[in-house]
């Protein structure tokens, strides 16, 4: 069976089945329900039933007897015995999302090309990391230093981050990473982070612009936006020196395939004799095909010179710089 809730303060409505509990449904849906733990113990997720009841198989530590009775409940654990009105704060902005230092274990290091490492990283069992996609991670050095790196999976993926690394010629940390760091790893990290991430209470059609590795975190817009059945236009432009650097060219493009509402266009600068697709720049192929970019929003990482070149290509389009978003993947220099 399923049941209806209705966040009344806003309006917001999902659905959940009687064997889920809510908060695991909403993140499901890619609704922003504030947690922390996701076992009951730290009382974060806590709100108000105004209307409806529900059920705990668990003992419910954050959540007193006198609490129960005045209606709050622990949506990380309770289930719904009927439709539900509650009262809770959404959380719609990157600000709202509370920040955590935490130790992680390597759990996965794939090559994906003959530069990038895709790295997994598992939390500690008790706790889950609550993000919006596109936002990043640093990590935590012994001596104090930080290393950024965006995180690659969507939000409903809490307990485990994926990052995308490209290995830096002379870069010490990404060094590091492909030489000497391995499976059981231990990291620090601090997150998340960041104002990069897809603003839902848009209608606009999206250009997403990523170069090299910036394709990580518009790889976590793309699958939140699916997850959540967003249908605004997503236009993604990938811009590489070579084929090889679109180290994720078959997903992009079975998106495309797939998804009417989402279209992809690799661009190659320095192409393979056998590539026939685009060429150059990638912001130029964006120029290229849209006159008029008054009424996007335009989401671009990767290089900083990509990420300058096009917003100071595309204000004189008619893009309005507050709807030019944008995250510089800037070389740390110690």
């Amino acid at each position: 069976m399923t049941y209806q809730v209705t966040i009344s303060n806003t309006g917001t409505r999902f659905l959940v089945d009687n064997d889920e509990r809510i908060l695991d449904a909403a993140i499901r849906q890619g609704i922003g329900l504030p947690y922390g733990c996701r076992n009951g113990q730290c009382g974060t997720c806590k709100g108000q039933i105004s209307s409806g009841k529900v059920h705990y198989t668990t003992s419910t530590e954050a959540l007193s007897a006198q609490e129960q009775q005045h209606g709050k409940a622990l949506f990380c654990q309770a289930y719904a015995k009927s439709d539900l009105e509650i009262i809770v704060k959404e959380l719609t902005h990157s600000a709202e999302v509370p920040l955590k230092r935490f130790p992680a274990k390597v759990i996965e290091m794939q090559r994906l090309n003959h530069d990038v490492m895709r790295i997994k990283l598992k939390l500690p069992p008790a706790m889950r990391l609550q993000f919006f996609a596109g936002q990043y991670i640093d990590f935590i050095l012994k001596d104090g230093r930080r290393r950024s790196f965006s995180i690659a999976n969507p939000p409903y993926i809490d307990n485990v981050i994926e990052l995308h690394v490209r290995h830096i010629q002379g870069g010490e940390f990404t060094g590091e990473i492909f030489d000497n760091m391995s499976i059981n790893s231990i990291v620090r990290l601090e997150g998340p982070l960041g104002s990069f991430y897809l603003r839902e209470d848009s209608m606009r059609p999206v250009i997403l612009l990523a170069g090299g590795t910036g394709f990580a975190p518009i790889n976590g817009i793309i699958e939140h936006a699916l997850r959540k059945n967003i249908q605004r236009q997503f236009h993604l432009y990938w811009g590489a020196r070579s084929f090889a650097d679109l180290y994720m060219h078959d997903k992009a493009q079975h998106w495309a395939e797939k998804y009417a509402h989402i279209q992809y266009t690799p661009v190659l600068s320095e192409p393979d004799s056998d590539w026939s697709g685009r060429t150059g720049f990638v912001h130029d192929a964006v120029l290229a095909d849209f006159q008029d970019l008054s009424d996007y929003e335009v989401y671009a990482s990767g290089p900083p010179v990509m990420v300058y070149a096009g917003r100071d290509a595309f204000v004189p389009r008619g893009i309005d710089a507050q709807n030019y978003y944008s995250d510089a993947f800037e070389f740390s220099n110690d």
